[in-house]
């Protein structure tokens, strides 16, 4: 077995290990974003994207949806994290726990407002969408939504957990 820079491999299988999503998540905490991809498909003209995304808690997600049709399926390999759906109008629609105890994975549809919330001390979740992967066109982020990286979006993300932890 061979360990490149990105993914332990032999042969024609991809194995994402215990010390892969270590290693990921420690990235992750260094991270200005708190969170760090790992792609598994080879290019992103792939026609299915496949990726590990690792989250520490507090990094921020711009609530995004991406083309009707085009949906998104995020399975939970480590920790707990909740995928949170909206309405238009930037309403809570659900919120839906990815974690060992309640449910493993979620599909998105296509066309659904979302955001994800990595849970503490961090997460580690599989991702799987329709490629090929276009920053242009992959998603449409919510105007409600503060955009990354800026002074509104730490209060959102706070607002957003108080909300949560009021209905739950």
């Amino acid at each position: 077995m061979v360990r490149t820079a990105t993914v332990w491999h032999n042969a024609l299988m991809k194995i994402v290990t215990p010390a892969l999503i270590d290693d990921l998540i420690l990235r992750a905490s260094r991270s200005p974003r708190g969170r760090m991809n790992l792609n598994l498909h080879e290019q992103l003209s792939d026609p299915i994207n496949r990726f590990v995304n690792a989250g520490t808690e507090g990094s921020y997600v711009r609530a995004h949806r991406h083309q009707p049709g085009r949906w998104e399926l995020m399975a939970i390999l480590r920790g707990r994290a909740r995928v949170v759906t909206f309405a238009d109008d930037g309403a809570i629609t659900g919120a839906y726990a990815l974690d060992a105890e309640t449910a493993l994975a979620v599909e998105i549809p296509g066309a659904c407002w979302h955001t994800v919330i990595f849970h503490a001390p961090s997460a580690a979740v599989l991702e799987v969408k329709p490629g090929p992967y276009d920053v242009k066109t992959d998603k449409e982020f919510a105007a409600w939504a503060p955009a990354e990286g800026s002074r509104e979006a730490a209060d959102f993300l706070h607002s957003l957990a108080a909300e949560l932890e009021r209905r739950c």
